[in-house]
């Protein structure tokens, strides 16, 4: 928790309050489904809540923009982005319901408004968004093909509506097919511990 704070001093008593609240729920759930790794959840803050935050380093969503978190599983990037931009709306898909059944939960339990929880194939999914997220849930070519229809065309943000994935490693051979509209930044810029080494933001824009 003290990272979050240290890389966004900004947050109200009540984000913290909020941010706070997540070891104790993600813990009890885990106990119960397999939501994170069971070796990885003493690293809860780092590996799930900061690197879904990264987003929030990238670009700040103006107020009543709309985000659809593709693959959202247990909540991530989702529920720390919706903690972090109160007057932004989330709606977070999956295809397995009793990963949707612990982010409902939890947004429930820490009183965030500004999340809806589906459980269904993102080919079902109708309504339009202004961006699309994700953290390592498919191929980019794949995201895009499956979520080209959720995007609006209407503007209001800095950076154009699009994609915004978390993703590692070597990105070259997947953006290929969108290098012209594509931005990769080097998460390492912006946090400094090891595990951001090879994080990236990729984000496409429509």
């Amino acid at each position: 928790m003290d990272s979050v704070r240290t890389y966004f001093p900004e947050l109200t008593e009540q984000q913290l309050r909020q941010f706070v609240a997540l070891e104790g729920l993600y813990t009890d759930w885990n106990e119960k489904i397999n939501v994170i790794s069971r070796k990885d959840i003493g690293n809860l803050y780092q590996h799930h809540v900061l690197h879904s935050l990264a987003i929030a380093a990238f670009i700040r969503f103006r107020a009543g923009t709309q985000v659809l978190d593709v693959g959202t599983g247990g909540g991530f990037p989702g529920i720390p982005l919706a903690i972090m931009f109160p007057d932004v709306s989330f709606c977070l898909v999956d295809s397995i319901g009793k990963k949707v059944r612990v982010a409902a939960d939890v947004a429930q339990q820490i009183g965030l408004t500004n999340v809806t929880c589906k459980h269904e194939r993102i080919e079902d999914e109708k309504e339009t968004f202004d961006f699309v997220v994700s953290r390592a849930v498919m191929p980019l070519a794949d995201l895009i093909r499956l979520t080209r229809k959720n995007l609006s065309v209407k503007q209001r943000n800095a950076y154009p509506n699009g994609w915004i994935c978390l993703k590692g490693g070597e990105m070259e051979h997947e953006i290929l097919p969108f290098k012209h509209k594509t931005v990769v930044h080097e998460l390492k810029n912006d946090f400094h511990e090891p595990f951001f080494e090879t994080k990236k933001i990729v984000y496409v824009s429509l």
